[in-house]
């Protein structure tokens, strides 16, 4: 051995094993830098039956509601993803873990589980927004150490990390009737996600609460071309609107869009505030006043707590809820 020490000594300077003496680890270490040794990753995962990567997947149910944009154009254009992946990345990159992406439409679902089934991925750090999605339970049932990335629609033995959805739109409602705007209107997320379904309801209640009546409803599906689509549906049939809550950035890019398109002044004649505060808030013109969720924190988070359940199988799963804030720009 070009370090003049046991291949023994060897494999447990290059696991880390922390009762190694610092001399014949510093010479292990010098001579794995002169020859260039790198490790044989697939013949120590199956000594330790780790494969040192995460995947993180973005799941779609069958039987799911029809969109206008196909699943993998919406994956690849929402920020929200973007923040998620480098907020886990952020996490993982630290510890010596890779990142895999995975995206499970319908199509793809059998082969997706029967990739994790395989043991390919230490754990899963799983999107899945959609109250039918059997992923989840899918993946508690099979023992796969698994995250989800909000409030499961159905309950599952999982951990999950989430924003307080309810206080988050409070935040929303409150800012625009403080604005003098008094005929309200919202743009709702799918009513078949949990997230979609909250910013709703949360929505009406805030305002009935300060005796303000029900406010019009155009469902979108978190895509700009439906946002924008919505409020010239909502402008139609409800011309005197003067301000309107939407429950993504993306959506809100699209009807400030259509609202200008339409005669309409942002904020003059109407007021609208998004949720997420994503790049597509600094992407409007004017920007957005928007609901902040901190996903790159979150992301972390659920990186963290996927690494302790590696970690400690036994561990009861945890909730972690995040605090929104409202950032205040040029559309309010």
């Amino acid at each position: 051995m070009a370090a003049g020490v046991s291949r023994a000594t060897v494999s447990r300077v290059v696991n880390d094993v922390p009762t190694v003496d610092p001399r014949m680890r510093a010479a292990v270490e010098r001579a794995i830098q002169e020859t260039g040794y790198v490790p044989n990753l697939a013949a120590r995962s199956l000594v330790t039956r780790r494969t040192d990567s995460v995947a993180l997947v973005i799941s779609e149910p069958p039987n799911h509601r029809e969109y206008a944009a196909t699943f993998l154009n919406r994956v690849f254009t929402d920020p929200y993803f973007g923040r998620l992946t480098a907020g886990a990345q952020e996490v993982l990159r630290v510890e010596g873990i890779h990142l895999v992406i995975i995206p499970a439409d319908p199509p793809a679902h059998d082969q997706v589980l029967r990739y994790l089934r395989q043991g390919h991925v230490d754990g899963v750090l799983l999107i899945s927004s959609h109250a039918a999605d059997p992923f989840p339970g899918q993946l508690a049932d099979m023992g796969v150490a698994t995250v989800l990335s909000a409030r499961p629609g159905r309950p599952v033995p999982l951990s999950y990390v989430d924003v307080d959805q309810p206080t988050g739109v409070r935040l929303a409602a409150e800012h625009l009737v403080a604005r003098g705007r008094r005929r309200l209107g919202t743009i709702a997320g799918p009513q078949d996600m949990p997230a979609g379904q909250d910013r709703l309801s949360v929505f009406r209640d805030s305002l009935a609460r300060q005796g303000l009546p029900a406010p019009p409803v155009v469902e979108g599906d978190f895509t700009r071309a439906s946002g924008e689509a919505a409020a010239r549906a909502l402008l139609d049939a409800h011309p005197d609107l003067d301000g309107l809550f939407v429950a993504n950035d993306l959506m809100a890019e699209g009807a400030v869009r259509a609202l200008q398109e339409m005669g309409r002044e942002v904020p003059g004649d109407i007021s609208v505030v998004g949720f997420d505060d994503s790049s597509a808030a600094l992407e409007a013109r004017p920007q957005l006043t928007t609901v902040r969720q901190p996903v790159e924190e979150m992301a972390g988070e659920m990186a963290r707590l996927l690494l302790a359940s590696l970690r400690e199988p036994q561990r009861s799963p945890r909730t972690v809820i995040f605090n929104p804030t409202l950032v205040v720009r040029g559309s309010s």
